[in-house]
């Protein structure tokens, strides 16, 4: 039977499992201990590394990953993180450039890729729902923090922006990816490492009439049923039709991959990892036995990337396993991974 949404929040911050310790606060707390746990010194060392390594002078936030273009994700991430670290100045800079840069003219969501070495940066000018949540997300706590009420309006304009653009009403409220692009002749593309779980809490917390309860009550229905293959993993892009998730995407790899890999994360900054309890089984199974698991699973076929895990991955899948002695896994120097590593490193102190 569906909760009522009044009681939806009160039933997850009630919730524990056999993969924590503690039963997860109501959203507010859960913002007072993430902003408590960014005091620690291994986040601010590691969002020091970050902001030397990945941001620009004038705020660009550089995937050197990924060709070095700039993308509404990575400016979203550089937002939260700076505003975690009470880092008003990186903040602003990064604002800056992303609001002058990236800002769409019709409408209050974000560009998602800016290709500097392109002859048209902008060349392809839809949204992506993650990097438009991450960027309110950020928006909605810097407003607390530093007392902005315009940064509080424009924060509240993006949510109402993601409400009606991205937010699709088809026997379940769905988050899609970007306004264009995602529905296809009734089917309906989805990607789970899109819901950035402790955003959304901190949305219906701030909206409690808004969307947002729903959309979290049914991203994790939709969680539940993404399950695929021996390991019962989600693949990175998900196609449901008529009510019911019916497998991997058609197009895209079937693969718990390079997208899926956030969802535990995301749960886990949430206090919600139990929601990911075979995702972090997978993992555990490597870690036992003193080996990083693989970088992705083919949910159809059962292969197996040949390689790891990043290092960024490896500690918070280490630690939401709950075998924080994991193998130390390869150190890479590249922006995704420098991403993960701070958000990495919030997780202990949650515990």
């Amino acid at each position: 039977m569906r909760l009522e949404r009044r009681h939806f929040l009160a039933a997850l911050a009630a919730m524990s499992s056999s993969n924590c310790s503690y039963a997860a606060p109501s959203p507010q707390a859960r913002s007072q201990h993430l902003a408590k746990a960014a005091e620690n010194t291994s986040f601010l060392i590691a969002w020091t590394d970050f902001k030397s390594r990945y941001i620009e002078s004038d705020g660009r936030v550089v995937d050197t990953g990924n060709g070095g273009i700039s993308h509404s994700e990575g400016q979203g991430y550089g937002l939260v993180l700076a505003e975690l670290a009470g880092d008003r100045q990186a903040f602003d800079r990064i604002w800056r450039w992303t609001d002058e840069n990236l800002a769409q003219p019709d409408k209050a969501l974000f560009i998602w890729r800016y290709d500097p070495s392109a002859t048209v940066p902008l060349a392809d000018r839809n949204n992506a729902s993650d990097g438009d949540i991450l960027i309110a997300w950020a928006l909605t706590r810097a407003a607390t923090r530093w007392q902005e009420p315009s940064v509080a309006t424009r924060a509240a304009a993006i949510r109402t922006a993601i409400a009606s653009e991205v937010v699709l009403e088809r026997g379940k409220l769905l988050l899609l990816p970007g306004a264009q692009g995602f529905v296809h002749d009734g089917t309906i593309v989805f990607n789970l490492s899109y819901y950035v779980w402790p955003a959304l809490s901190e949305f219906a917390d701030k909206e409690p009439n808004g969307p947002w309860t729903q959309v979290i009550e049914d991203g994790l229905w939709l969680l539940e049923q993404s399950r695929f293959g021996t390991h019962q993993l989600p693949s990175d892009w998900i196609s449901y039709t008529n009510g019911k998730v019916t497998g991997p995407a058609t197009g895209w790899e079937p693969r718990f991959g390079f997208d899926a890999i956030r969802i535990p994360l995301y749960l886990g900054l949430s206090g919600w990892e139990g929601q990911a309890k075979p995702i972090l089984e997978f993992w555990r199974g490597y870690f036992v036995q003193g080996e990083i698991p693989p970088a992705w699973v083919d949910v159809n076929s059962g292969e197996f990337a040949e390689y790891a895990l990043s290092s960024g991955v490896t500690q918070y899948a280490s630690l939401l396993a709950g075998i924080p002695t994991a193998p130390k896994a390869y150190t890479e120097n590249d922006y995704y991974s420098g991403i993960l590593t701070c958000f990495s490193s919030l997780l202990p102190q949650m515990t």
